[in-house]
């Protein structure tokens, strides 16, 4: 059974409230996650997180877009264990050493699947602001659900699309195996000593 996740978060704030290009100012809103085991997409609030850390811990891989850059680090001033150790697949990175280049999710999503994301990170600012969390909810689940579809197409396909900078669809290479299930032991990183 596949116990790969799926990651996306949402802030309450921008970098422009906290004065600073540092995801580690940002205070978390909602993180979406989508379950292989289970095959479910569920959504956790700020004060939901405890909930969610075992599960990542217990994981076979998260995946995600730009979580070395930016979600991890926002996520790691919640979690008292060291994210950067959980076995992680980045997909921009993946593309970025292949490309040389960073190329935004809806830009990989519209070329490879036909599908974009719903909207920009600034609407989800303001669905916190003005209370509308079931848009928030469904407007992170569809970046998951986006993460996801383009994950599964590289793993079926051994390839991603994009659309460069000329608006131009290239294709990219990026042959993707599954992680191999209980290849290690599930840590706990999140219980207090």
């Amino acid at each position: 059974m596949r116990r790969e996740i799926v990651l996306d978060i949402e802030t309450r704030n921008t970098f422009q409230d906290v004065g600073a290009y540092n995801p580690s100012l940002l205070k978390i809103s909602l993180i979406g996650v989508y379950f292989y085991e289970t095959d479910t997409f569920e959504t956790f609030l700020e004060e939901d997180l405890p909930k969610l850390w075992p599960r990542l811990e217990k994981s076979d891989r998260i995946i995600g877009y730009n979580l070395l850059g930016f979600d991890y680090p926002c996520m790691q001033t919640y979690y008292t264990g060291d994210l950067m150790s959980l076995p992680t697949l980045d997909v921009m990175i993946e593309i970025e050493k292949r490309i040389g280049h960073r190329v935004k999710l809806d830009d990989v999503a519209k070329a490879t699947l036909g599908v974009g994301k719903s909207g920009h990170g600034l609407m989800a600012v303001e669905y916190w602001k003005n209370g509308e969390i079931d848009k928030l909810r469904d407007y992170c689940l569809q970046d998951v659900r986006v993460t996801r579809d383009v994950y599964e197409h590289a793993l079926k396909n051994g390839f991603v699309c994009y659309t460069d900078r000329q608006g131009a669809a290239q294709e990219v290479s990026m042959p993707i195996e599954l992680p191999e299930p209980d290849q290690r032991t599930a840590i706990n990183l999140s219980l207090g000593l």
